[in-house]
């Protein structure tokens, strides 16, 4: 099909590459002439596994180009895919959905014939009724300029797997011609066995947040839990492998540490908080407020420990990070606690040596005054503490004997409890974990 995909950021670059790479036709719209030039080179401004390669293909095969013309956009296809941002309002906890407002105006005066505008984007319950009202208003095809809603479900750093094979496609829509469409459109995922959930707009975007809502709330759940551990002398790893044998609860996302954060989960919860105190039901959320909550503390925590760690005071103590991304295969520092958790340590006099494997970068931007070394084994040069804070399979490959005559003093704090203490322990290592024995 000839498609269009409106705002190539993270997910819109994701889905008209992988689109491109099935075959359809693909036009991306993005008005930053920078970003825009850069994925015309075939070149991905984030870092996300797989994803450049498979651009680059798509760029070389002529399926997937760029423009920065809604004219453009309206001429070349039927099927428009929204997928702009929705990031947290400043000073707020409601989702700017300004973006998606934008889209809509500029692209529906340009529809003089039947399309299809289908929103991928996260945005707060009752936006796609609205939208879908004004698409109707403003478009010179009225009625025939339609609407649906599909939202995403990526994982950073699994987002090509994602897309090409979703665990399930839900749509919400008010008109069964777009279903047919949809349906067509989506067949390579269909026939391979991933569900299609037809449902209204405002389930469909409910979706989303409530997955995200369910998955803080699972986190939070066994973070909390790691502090009753610590006062009674349990172990929070054996609790989640024992609870993770109950078939109704799961093993997945019951890993204590430093909490979760990125572009989605912190914003997404906070948003449906604020939504369903406009829709009047917010005493039926409040305790996402209570989720939010725990996850602040399990930042906080990390600078209490590693306060506790270096005798009580942390200035002039040398600190080593391992990790500032979100989460490992990332570039990504939106809300990570790993670097939040570093400035505080810097604001508090401690002098940070930070590694990343892949966010140095984007971590100077946010953090410039840290500092950022070459190597996980040139962060600990000196080091009175070794901070543990992303998980990437690089720093579960370190061991004591790496560090040996590395650092001043033997401390590790393992703040995503992947690191196999008793062998850190072992080598005279003073080592610390949230939750663990």
């Amino acid at each position: 099909m000839r498609i269009t995909v409106i705002g190539c950021g993270y997910l819109g670059a994701t889905h008209a590459a992988a689109m491109a790479d099935l075959g359809h036709e693909v036009l991306g719209m993005e008005i930053d002439p920078a970003k825009r030039e850069a994925l015309a080179r075939g070149e991905v401004p984030f870092y996300e596994p797989h994803l450049e390669d498979l651009l680059q293909r798509s760029v070389a095969s002529g399926r997937l180009r760029f423009t920065d013309s809604y004219a453009e956009v309206s001429a070349f296809g039927d099927l428009h895919f929204l997928c702009v941002g929705t990031p947290q309002q400043p000073e707020s906890m409601a989702a700017d959905v300004s973006q998606v407002e934008n889209a809509i105006a500029g692209l529906a005066p340009y529809l003089d014939r039947p399309a299809v505008v289908v929103g991928k984007s996260t945005v707060p319950v009752g936006t796609a009724e609205r939208m879908a009202s004004r698409l109707a208003e403003l478009a010179p095809a009225g009625a025939e300029a339609m609407l649906a809603w599909n939202p995403e479900f990526l994982r950073e750093g699994f987002a090509v797997q994602d897309t090409l094979h979703p665990d399930r496609i839900v749509i919400g829509l008010q008109d069964g011609r777009t279903e047919k469409l949809l349906r067509d459109f989506y067949a390579p995922m269909i026939d391979q066995g991933a569900p299609v959930v037809v449902t209204d707009y405002a389930t469909a975007e409910l979706v989303k947040v409530a997955a995200n809502a369910f998955l803080a709330t699972k986190i939070s759940f066994i973070n909390a839990m790691a502090e009753v551990c610590e006062v009674t002398g349990a172990d929070v790893v054996d609790l989640a492998d024992a609870l993770g044998h109950d078939a109704r609860i799961g093993r997945r996302f019951l890993n204590a540490g430093i909490g979760f954060g990125g572009g989605c989960l912190p914003k997404d919860i906070r948003a449906f908080v604020h939504r369903a105190g406009q829709l009047g039901v917010e005493d039926a959320m409040t305790f996402l407020r209570h989720i939010d909550g725990v996850n602040q503390r399990q930042r906080e925590r990390v600078v209490h420990v590693a306060t506790a760690m270096v005798g009580g005071t942390l200035i002039g103590a040398r600190i080593a990070v391992w990790g500032a991304a979100f989460k490992p295969d990332s570039d990504d520092v939106r809300d990570s606690p790993a670097l939040w958790a570093s400035g505080q340590l810097h604001l508090s006099g401690a002098q940070v040596q930070v590694y990343d494997p892949r966010a140095n970068d984007t971590a100077r931007r946010v953090f410039p005054t840290l500092s950022y070394a070459d190597s996980a084994v040139d962060a600990c040069r000196g080091a009175d503490l070794v901070l543990h804070l992303t998980e990437w399979p690089e720093f579960r490959s370190i061991t004591p004997s790496d560090l040996d005559g590395v650092v001043a003093q033997p401390r590790l704090f393992d703040g995503r409890n992947a690191l196999d203490l008793d062998a850190w322990r072992s080598a005279g290592w003073t080592a610390r974990a949230l939750g663990r024995r």
